[in-house]
């Protein structure tokens, strides 16, 4: 386990968020055998911006979002995929029993559109 596991999150500044974020690109392009400047040339940015978030100075989310590409680590933000809960109607509306058949239109339209005779 790494010492990540235990940390708590919610203590931290977001500097030192950013830092952590950093530690990790750094340690997961490391892992990879990548420079910062395979790994900026990979994800289209420059070495200097990949430098600035591995320290946690700098960065924005399109530019993380570039380098978790590039490091096959974009699975980490499922943590952000938001799902709304089904209300009961809905749940219900959902688990309505599937038609099993389709009746033609056309017999319908014209049993109603037919004149009823004087005889």
């Amino acid at each position: 386990m790494t010492d990540n596991s235990y940390k708590n999150w919610h203590l931290l500044s977001d500097n030192a968020i950013e830092k952590e974020i950093g530690r990790f690109i750094k340690q997961m392009r490391q892992q990879r055998n990548m420079t910062q400047e395979d790994l900026a040339n990979a994800a289209n940015i420059s070495r200097s911006t990949l430098s600035l978030l591995e320290r946690g100075s700098s960065g924005n989310l399109k530019t993380l979002i570039q380098i978790l590409r590039v490091l096959d680590a974009v699975h980490l933000l499922e943590a952000f995929y938001y799902e709304a809960p089904l209300s009961p109607i809905q749940l219900a509306k959902a688990q309505h029993k599937v038609r099993e058949r389709v009746r033609p239109y056309h017999k319908k339209k014209n049993k109603l559109n037919q004149k009823k005779s004087a005889w």
